[in-house]
């Protein structure tokens, strides 16, 4: 009854065709390259034909697959315009959609989870689904006490579908490396596998959604749905509208954009603070814009699969190691990062290259607000990307404790999705409320914030701010 697809080899041999295709459009760009055009053209001819296979077979794809399309696809702001505008639309699609299983799926496994009146729990159950991700699909129902509803039902087979497909995707790491400049893929690969049982495991979503539920029940920017029923393979919360965040990203108006970026910016940090969890799955199908009172938008947030529990909020560290990278204290930073292991005892840095290779978040915290551009992502990947720059030389040198391997992934999707809608956010103010360490401690002298920060040309930024 699974529909993932039905047989595993077919899986495997389509994602096995993956790096042969990729194969053969090298020889391809050989040949072209002998017929007279130059490197950097067939480079961008070959990257924009790998992608456009690649995201279309994991659109075909559910389970691991299709969550590798996920989590890629809030770093095509990274790719060069030229190759990522061709294939811009079947990311969003990956954020948004799949192929639907049966409809005797569906109701079979609604009779095995709910029982077989399950028909009985609601007044209403459409069978078409309103959207379709890596594990499982969406029904709109109507409840039996008349609440709108979400019924989101798992895949049968899905988690067997997303380790098959990660252990098959982490294989070709190396050949997938070059679509996205700066990112190591296999760590990004890792990290998914190693949270299959959790994603599956839908009492443990409820349990996240409805503790954020319950914090945020009166907030005034930020949504999130309750849950109104929870059983093994099935999850019913309440129903939301409003515009996916997809669609702002293709065809909002600037203030929604700036709107949107501010309030997920605002949860990023505040999420951790508030409720001791951290969302960790920030691509746009997750997302929604709701209208609020006085025409404020209103951010909702779907999709509690995948968290991290910081039972104190995030670490005290990064909000001290931004702080004083702001201010550049290249030596205090430096021995904080060796304190935390992200520098090993068998590593010797300079801490001054070490402040330039944090840029990328340096620049955003420094300025009263920053505009996120699709062009300042590809400038930041490209400089951690060159084998030749002294970043990417550092990048290889300095180790990321597993405690932050999931913060760092959500920060990094979280600034590709703001470069994505384009926003102009305050991010200094968000950290300043709600990152621990970030603001300067009463009675502590403040360090002048445009020291150590000359050379990358942000001096200007901090005076400004």
């Amino acid at each position: 009854m699974s529909d993932l697809p039905r047989k595993a080899v077919t899986r495997t041999a389509k994602l096995a065709a993956l790096p042969l295709g990729f194969a053969g459009r090298a020889t391809w760009g050989l040949g072209k390259r002998i017929g007279g055009k130059s490197a950097e053209i067939v480079g961008r001819e070959l990257q924009q034909r790998t992608a456009e296979q690649l995201f279309k077979v994991l659109g075909e794809l559910k389970g691991g697959a299709m969550k590798f399309g996920q989590a890629l696809s809030v770093f095509e702001s990274a790719l060069p315009e030229e190759v990522a505008g061709p294939y811009r639309a079947a990311l969003t699609k990956l954020q948004e959609a799949a192929p639907p299983m049966p409809t005797r799926t569906v109701h079979a496994v609604l009779a095995e989870r709910l029982g077989p009146d399950w028909r009985e729990r609601f007044q209403e159950f459409e069978d078409k689904p309103a959207a379709a991700a890596s594990i499982g699909q969406v029904h709109r129902a109507v409840w039996e006490d008349g609440r709108d509803v979400a019924v989101k039902v798992q895949y049968p087979g899905a988690g067997e579908a997303l380790l098959s497909d990660l252990n098959q995707l982490s294989r070709f790491a190396r050949v997938l490396g070059p679509l996205i400049p700066g990112m190591d893929i296999k760590p990004l690969i890792a990290e998914l596998r190693d949270r299959v049982s959790e994603e599956l495991d839908y009492g443990l979503e409820a349990q996240a959604q409805r503790a954020h539920a319950e914090e945020f029940a009166d907030d005034p920017d930020v949504v999130v749905p309750d849950v109104v029923h929870q059983s093994e393979q099935v999850l019913v919360t309440e129903w939301m509208d409003g515009v996916p965040l997809s669609e702002v990203i293709a065809e909002g108006t600037q203030q929604q954009k700036n709107r949107a970026g501010q309030l997920l910016t605002r949860f990023l940090f505040s999420g951790p603070a508030r409720t001791g969890l951290l969302h960790a799955d920030p691509h746009p199908g997750n997302f929604r814009l709701l209208p609020g009172e006085k025409g404020e938008w209103r951010l909702g947030v779907l999709d509690f699969g995948t968290v991290d529990r910081l039972p104190g909020g995030l670490p005290p560290t990064i909000g001290d190691s931004l702080r004083m990278t702001v201010e550049g204290e290249a030596d205090a930073v430096y021995e904080m990062l060796c304190e935390e292991n992200f520098v090993k005892e068998t590593v010797d840095l300079e801490p001054e290259a070490v402040l330039d290779y944090l840029l990328p978040i340096i620049e955003p915290a420094v300025a009263e607000e920053f505009t996120f551009t699709r062009g300042w992502m590809r400038s930041q990947a490209a400089r951690v990307a060159d084998p030749r720059s002294p970043a990417h030389q550092l990048g290889k040198r300095l180790n990321l404790p597993p405690s932050y391997l999931l913060i760092h992934r959500v920060t990094l999707s979280t600034i590709g999705v703001l470069c994505q809608l384009g926003a102009t956010v305050r991010m200094r103010e968000e950290l300043e409320e709600w990152l621990p360490g970030f603001v300067v401690r009463e009675g502590e002298e403040k360090a002048d914030s445009t020291e150590g920060l000359e050379d990358d040309g942000l001096a200007e930024a901090a005076a400004e701010a």
